[in-house]
């Protein structure tokens, strides 16, 4: 019969591929079993099935990474102040300049003490203080005054000798021809309003006053180009009558200084007349004057070189440097001539350039 003993080499054979196969399966992963699963029996219950590819578990260090990660993301402020551009500090108040004291208003009977003083402040600075127009009479101060409407005092002085040397009384310039007095005047400007005012006036004179300026006030505003202002010029220094001169000079200066805010001429003369005796009346109306035309003008008043500059509410308006404040005089004491072509003899400045001289 065949021989048996054969067969077990074969198995023999079996046995060591299969400790071989064991022996290269790779080590289970950390954290998996150590005891493999027993393989399944084939259907034949002798050969054993495939294994199963065992899945890897994830390594535990990749875990915790993102673990970490996500947890840093968490305990990760967001965008705070902090890590925002600084903002800009806000102004303290600390750092704003200090306010001004707010001065108390000023009590009249101070405004009037504070008036006053200024007029003695001028009357020193212009002892020579006069109207700046040129008359040897009532009758010519009062034709002179209504031309100097919208012109230079200067200006009327160097027209007036002509008109006056054609038509020396009112009986004559209320005769003359209108367009030959519309030719004298003519560099007054408005010259054809103005010869209907001059002539006006003068035919009233013949007709109503024998000839003669009257010397009151209602009397003359009655005449034609006649207001409180040219009859205050002329009864103030015709005639010696006490009396304001509003001008444009006056109104703005008194103004400046805080006399009064109202715009009226009437209503100014009113009010400043309150203020000071009828005595000082007409001088003061030339100081003023004088002040406006020569160092406190409407656009650039000469603040530094004003006299009366601690007086002045108004301090601060025009120039305050006193080399440039000089630049700005007109007509000063001491500097350029005055407005006169033939002063009185008692005027301490220069005749003023006739005229086409300067």
């Amino acid at each position: 019969m065949g021989e048996q003993p054969a067969s077990k080499p074969k198995k023999a054979a079996k046995e060591s591929k299969s400790a071989n196969r064991a022996a290269s399966a790779p080590e289970p992963a950390p954290g998996a079993s150590a005891t493999p699963s027993a393989p399944a029996k084939g259907p034949a219950g002798g050969t054993p099935a495939k294994e199963a590819p065992v899945k890897k578990a994830a390594p535990k260090k990749a875990v915790k990474k993102t673990v970490a990660k996500k947890a840093a993301k968490k305990a990760a402020p967001a965008k705070t102040a902090a890590t925002k551009a600084p903002a800009k500090p806000a102004k303290a108040a600390a750092t704003k300049a200090p306010a001004k004291p707010v001065a108390k208003p000023e009590s009249h009977l101070s405004m009037v003490r504070r008036a006053r003083r200024i007029n003695r402040e001028l009357a020193d600075v212009y002892p020579y203080a006069h109207p700046e127009l040129d008359f040897r009479n009532p009758f010519e101060l009062l034709v002179a005054t209504v031309l100097s409407a919208q012109t230079t005092d200067l200006r009327v002085n160097q027209t007036t000798p002509a008109l006056f040397a054609a038509y020396p009384t009112p009986e004559d310039l209320a005769a003359a021809d209108p367009e030959a007095v519309e030719q004298l005047i003519r560099p007054t400007g408005f010259f054809r309003a103005k010869t209907r005012s001059i002539m006006g006036l003068a035919a009233a004179l013949r007709d109503d006053f024998g000839g003669n300026v009257p010397g009151r006030l209602d009397d003359l505003v009655k005449l034609p180009g006649v207001g409180r202002k040219t009859a205050n010029v002329v009864l103030g220094n015709a005639f010696g009558v006490p009396g304001i001169t509003v001008d444009t000079h006056f109104g703005r200066l008194v103004r400046r200084w805080k006399w009064t805010d109202e715009e009226d001429p009437v209503k100014v003369e009113a009010v400043v007349a309150e203020i000071f005796p009828k005595s000082e009346w007409t001088m003061l109306s030339h100081r003023v004057v004088f002040h406006g035309r020569r160092i406190c003008h409407a656009r650039k008043p000469a603040c530094g070189a004003c006299p009366i500059a601690p007086l002045c509410p108004a301090y601060g308006e025009g120039e305050t440097d006193p080399e440039k404040a000089k630049k700005l005089l007109k007509y000063e004491k001491g500097g350029l001539p005055g407005q006169r072509l033939s002063p009185p003899p008692d005027y301490p400045g220069r005749p003023a350039p006739p005229l086409g001289a300067g």
